[in-house]
C-alpha cells in the first residue's frame, strides 16, 4: 500500500473540513426557527468541552507549562475570541437566510481579509498581486451581496460579509499567537467560552424551547464545527497553506450541493459571477504563493 506523502495527507484533511462545515450549515438550517445566537451557543459548546477535555489530557502528559498561556497573548486571545465571534454569528445569522452557498462563499473572504489584518497586526508586507486579488475579490463579494436600499433584504448577506471580515481578523490573531507559542486548544477554548458567554444574556432572557429533534441537529452542528476546526488545523500541520488553502474553496462545492438536496436552492447567475470571481483570485492568489515560495527556496 503506497504511503501518502505529507501534502496529499493535508489536501485530504483540508477538503474533509471543508465538508464538515459545510454539514454544519445544513444542520444549522434544519434546526429551523431557533435565534441564531442560540444555535451558535450549541455550536460552540461543543468545541468548548472537546477542546476542554483535550487540554486536560495535555497537562496530565506534559505537565502544567505546556498550557501556560505566554506572555502577550491574552489581549491576542482576546480578539481573536472577539472577531471570531463575529465570524460565527454573522455565518449563523446569514445562513438561515441566504443561500447555503452564498453564506458559505462570503465566509470564503477571510482568507483575503487575513491579509490585510496580518499587515496591521504583524507589519507583513502585503504584495501587489495578493493585493490586486483582494480588490477584484471584494467586488465579486458585492455581487452576491447586492446592495440596496432594501435593507431587509440586503441585511443577512451584509452579515455574512462582516462575519467574513470577523473570522479574517481572527486568523490573523491566530496567525500572531502561533508566533508566540500559544497552545492551539487553549485559543479554541478561550474563543469558545467568550462566545458561549456572549450569548448567554439571550439565553437566559429568550430561550427558544426546542423538539428533541432541534436538539440533536444543534448537536450535529456542533459536531460537525468541532471536526472542521480540527481537520483544518491537522491540515495546516502536514502541510504549508500555500499548498493546500485552494482547496478550502470545495466546501462551496459541497454548500451548493447539499443546499440543492436539503432545501431545493440554486444561486442565482450574479451569485455565480461572484463565486468564479471569489474563486478565481483565490487561485491566482494560492499559484502566486506557490511560485513565490520556489523562488525564495532557490535563493
Amino acid at each position: 500500500m503506497t504511503k501518502l506523502n505529507s501534502t496529499t495527507k493535508g489536501i485530504i484533511l483540508i477538503i474533509t473540513s471543508a465538508f464538515c462545515f459545510a454539514m454544519m450549515a445544513v444542520f444549522v438550517h434544519l434546526a429551523g426557527n431557533i435565534h441564531f445566537v442560540q444555535k451558535a451557543f450549541f455550536r460552540n459548546a461543543v468545541a468548548f468541552l472537546i477542546a476542554l477535555v483535550l487540554l486536560l489530557r495535555d497537562a496530565k502528559i506534559n505537565g502544567i507549562k505546556s498550557i501556560q498561556i505566554p506572555h502577550r497573548a491574552f489581549i491576542f486571545l482576546f480578539l481573536r475570541a472577539a472577531t471570531g465571534s463575529l465570524g460565527v454569528f454573522g455565518n449563523f445569522y446569514a445562513i438561515d437566510r441566504i443561500v447555503l452557498s452564498d453564506a458559505a462563499i462570503l465566509n470564503k473572504m477571510a482568507p483575503f481579509f487575513a491579509i490585510l489584518f496580518s499587515f496591521i497586526l504583524m507589519k507583513e508586507r502585503i504584495k501587489p498581486v495578493p493585493l490586486i486579488a483582494i480588490t477584484v475579490a471584494f467586488f465579486g463579494a458585492m455581487l452576491i451581496v447586492k446592495p440596496s436600499f432594501n435593507f431587509t433584504k440586503t441585511l443577512p448577506t451584509i452579515a455574512g460579509f462582516i462575519g467574513g471580515m470577523g473570522a479574517g481578523f481572527a486568523y490573523a490573531c491566530v496567525r500572531k499567537l502561533s508566533t508566540l507559542k500559544c497552545n492551539s486548544k487553549i485559543i479554541v477554548l478561550f474563543f469558545s467560552c467568550f462566545s458561549m458567554m456572549l450569548s448567554v444574556p439571550y439565553m437566559i432572557t429568550n430561550f427558544n424551547p426546542m423538539t428533541l429533534t432541534q436538539f440533536l441537529y444543534l448537536c450535529g452542528a456542533g459536531i460537525s464545527a468541532a471536526g472542521g476546526q480540527f481537520t483544518i488545523t491537522a491540515a495546516y500541520y502536514h502541510a504549508p497553506a500555500r499548498d493546500i488553502s485552494i482547496y478550502d474553496y470545495s466546501q462551496i462545492i459541497f454548500s451548493t450541493l447539499l443546499g440543492l438536496i436539503f432545501f431545493g436552492q440554486l444561486p442565482d447567475i450574479l451569485s455565480l459571477i461572484g463565486y468564479m470571481i471569489i474563486i478565481s483570485m483565490a487561485l491566482l492568489n494560492f499559484l502566486w504563493n506557490k511560485k513565490n515560495s520556489k523562488t525564495d527556496l532557490s535563493k
